[in-house]
């Protein structure tokens, strides 16, 4: 008899032998349930089924199948590997339901039906109910996640809906574990705040007494951000993750990095452009410019300075958050003592003219991408990237995750293994 509220460990990740040590880790923590995530699944077959099943001896092992379709024969398949639960999909068909219901029956296993996608979850929940399923899931999936996306008000709607007990799932981490239990979950899945976890079996246990305790453990991490907080985010990551998180897009080219060791520049962007040495434009956007601004010039890739230590210092008073230049830029030792960021294609001692050729706010082109006013940049040491001003916080939460991933990385690696060990790059080069 399962009893309730349960910690369910949700594993999506590529390689198995990541999967097993998470697993083991999570089950020191107190997790009762592990589950091979249909991404580990589609990686390593069943054979990630099996292997949790050796690692996790008295824990219910969970294949989330994503079953669609041949219900009875994936059923089978899981069920043989070792599996207690297989998850199948709210919107297969009824027929598929009865069928991966039959064969659970049969081969001694429960049957978990994620709700992703249903358009009525509970309407959808009591029908369900009526064909014979143990669990029902409400899963709001990683993209929806990174655009803010909850489960715990459409828990709510299920668990009234319906007498079955009710998973939640979707970005749950140990402050939000006790909302799930009060929105009516029985049971509580949690992926990337364990898998993303340096120590699993510490955040596992934080998970298991925000449970049983019904109060929140605060975590700075595993956290997703709406439009009203993304900058908090944002200054928690590099340059680096942002560009990883959009796919390696957003990037500017080389740049010239004006900035003190460890700072950071974070900020939404006023544009402009100029001709090559012409400084008007760029320091009456000073004027323009709303404090925690960055001012991101084109000025041509020009070669004689636009920008130097009296603008900064213009920008430092008025708490103008940086610069990014693609053009020159002079009295850096002046700049670096200041504190204040600068980027630029260029640095060299003269100067040009103040003509007041150019525009403030228009779009531009600045190091090889395209910049607008309204969009944001991310700057430290290794360069510039910047994100559309349509695609804030889910870049914001796409770089975050890119962070917390690697924590976990890095901490493999510190325990003996090294990267290629950790990703097993041999194993996934592309086959020719």
């Amino acid at each position: 008899m399962t009893k309730f509220p349960v910690l369910h460990v949700a594993l999506d990740l590529m390689n198995l032998h990541r999967a097993v040590q998470m697993a083991k880790e999570a089950v020191k923590g107190g997790a009762q349930w592990i589950e091979a995530g249909t991404p580990l699944i589609k990686s390593e077959g069943m054979e990630s089924v099996r292997a949790l099943k050796k690692a996790c001896r008295g824990k219910k092992i969970v294949a989330d199948m994503k079953t669609l379709d041949v219900g009875a024969f994936e059923v089978e398949m899981a069920a043989k590997a070792g599996a207690s639960i297989v998850i199948i999909m709210g919107i297969s068909d009824d027929d598929t339901i009865r069928e991966s219901v039959r064969a659970g029956k049969k081969y001694g296993v429960e049957i978990m039906v994620d709700l992703l996608g249903c358009h009525d979850k509970p309407r959808r929940s009591k029908k369900l109910e009526a064909l014979g399923v143990d669990y029902l899931c409400v899963h709001v999936g990683i993209d929806e996640q990174m655009a803010g996306g909850t489960p715990f008000d459409t828990v709510k709607k299920v668990a009234a809906a319906t007498k079955l007990p009710v998973a939640a799932a979707g970005g749950i981490n140990s402050e939000t574990a006790p909302l799930a239990l009060k929105s009516g979950a029985s049971i509580v899945i949690v992926g990337g705040a364990l898998s993303k976890a340096p120590d699993v079996a510490k955040a596992a246990r934080a998970i298991r007494l925000a449970m049983d305790t019904g109060k929140a453990v605060q975590t700075g991490l595993y956290k997703k951000y709406s439009e009203e907080n993304f900058k908090e985010a944002l200054l928690k990551v590099s340059s680096s993750n942002v560009s990883d998180a959009m796919h390696r897009k957003g990037a500017m080219g080389p740049l010239h990095c004006i900035i003190p060791r460890g700072k950071k520049m974070v900020g939404r962007v006023l544009t402009v452009r100029t001709a090559d040495g012409d400084w008007a434009k760029p320091v009456e956007a000073i004027d323009v410019a709303e404090p925690g601004d960055v001012i991101v010039i084109d000025a041509g890739e020009g070669t004689a300075a636009i920008w130097g230590e009296l603008a900064s210092w213009s920008c430092k008073v008025k708490g103008i958050a940086g610069v990014v230049i693609d053009g020159a830029i002079r009295d850096v030792q002046d700049i670096l003592e200041l504190g204040f960021p600068a980027f630029a294609t260029h640095i060299i001692p003269n100067a040009g003219e103040p003509k007041g050729f150019g525009e403030i706010g228009a779009e531009i082109q600045c190091a090889g991408q395209t910049v607008r006013t309204g969009d944001w940049v991310v700057g430290d040491e290794s360069g510039v990237t910047v994100i559309p001003k349509e695609r804030l916080s889910e870049v914001a939460n796409r770089s975050i995750d890119v962070f917390e991933k690697e924590n976990r990385v890095r901490e493999e690696i510190k325990r003996g293994s090294t990267l290629s060990s950790v990703m097993e790059l041999y194993k996934w080069e592309k086959v020719r």
